[in-house]
């Protein structure tokens, strides 16, 4: 919301002295382009958090520089814990390469949230030198939605390709006969291009024939509601009393044709997954439903229930599902997903 001052002049007798209003503004910020006001904003924040900017910005024209001198001598605030400064950080990194920050939403607390201690495509363990925070969609600025945490191995093998650019090079390495491309195998490039189709926007009849090769990473937004219901479902597979909560789910569908198509749909899953029934870690859970995915019997049987339902139907689904509690993860809607993303400007400032 804009404040606006609206000045409004009344006339006066011509002998009525003139009347004058020094509003005693300063025009200086005028002067300062987006970029630089950025630079300035980082400087501060830098100092209010009592941290030291790289010393790549910490030359005399550098607005960072500067902005972080002249809050230099006020009180810090708590010690900068590792989200703040990771948070410093990316902010840092998409001014130097002039992307879109979308600050409202993306603080410190969501960062926290995305943190995993396992690269969702590689499935290497993570440490502070191997992580990487990615723009899932690269035509999007830096904004809550459109970042996971992966290695940094996969987020340069990924680069600046899209969904169908990344299915591509899971097609080339399937065909041989080189297996490996840009350092990552086949079901590597596969996870990549399935993280891509969640946010961008897909008719439903091609979001309901990709297979879940990777689960959706926390507060990844998903454009495509049938992937919605279909991660909703495969998640309930990876904590007690899922059985209940599909039977009630069930329930939901419209017709007995449905009903039928998705118990034959869990008699295909279920099983691989129970097969993995004395893993105890989450990620090996995690893996085991993603590699369940990859038996074509599955995807069959998910493709012929989910090809019945309407994209409307299966966004009902979920939102019906979460009002019942029958979701063990969050689910929020958002009905201006793309908010702050900058897709106008293929994601860069403007």
């Amino acid at each position: 919301m804009q404040a606006v001052i609206n000045a409004q002049i009344t006339p006066r007798l011509q002998s009525s002295p003139l009347v004058q209003f020094d509003l005693d503004m300063d025009d200086t910020s005028a002067l300062v382009s987006a970029h630089e006001r950025t630079g300035l904003a980082l400087g501060r924040d830098y100092a209010l958090h009592g941290i030291t900017p790289p010393i790549a910005h910490l030359y005399p024209q550098s607005p960072l520089q500067r902005g972080w001198l002249a809050s230099r001598g006020r009180p810090v605030r708590t010690p900068a814990s590792p989200q703040v400064e990771r948070w410093l950080a990316l902010r840092t990194h998409a001014w130097a390469r002039g992307r879109s920050f979308e600050d409202i939403q993306l603080t410190p607390h969501h960062l926290a949230q995305l943190e995993t201690q396992h690269c969702p495509i590689s499935r290497e363990l993570l440490d502070g030198e191997s992580t990487s925070i990615d723009r899932v969609r690269d035509d999007a600025g830096y904004a809550a939605g459109n970042l996971a945490v992966m290695s940094r191995r996969a987020n340069r093998a990924k680069g600046h390709r899209n969904h169908q650019a990344l299915a591509d090079m899971a097609a080339s390495c399937a065909a041989g006969p080189i297996t490996r491309i840009g350092g990552l195998a086949e079901a590597e490039w596969q996870r990549l291009a399935v993280l891509a189709s969640f946010v961008t926007p897909l008719s439903h009849e091609q979001a309901a024939l990709i297979p879940l090769h990777v689960l959706p990473p926390n507060r990844l937004r998903l454009f495509n509601p049938i992937q919605a219901l279909q991660a909703l479902v495969t998640r309930q597979l990876a904590t007690p009393g899922w059985s209940a909560r599909l039977s009630r789910l069930e329930a939901l569908l419209p017709t007995d044709t449905l009903r039928t198509d998705f118990n034959r749909f869990l008699l295909a899953l279920a099983p691989r997954v129970l097969a993995a029934a004395e893993l105890q870690e989450p990620h090996q859970i995690r893996w085991a439903l993603e590699d369940a995915w990859t038996l074509p019997l599955v995807q069959k049987r998910w493709a012929r229930f989910a090809l019945q339902l309407t994209a409307e139907q299966a966004e009902n689904l979920v939102e019906r599902a979460a009002a019942k509690k029958l979701s063990p993860v969050h689910i929020q809607r958002h009905d201006d997903a793309t908010d702050g993303w900058a897709l106008a400007t293929g994601g860069y400032a403007a």
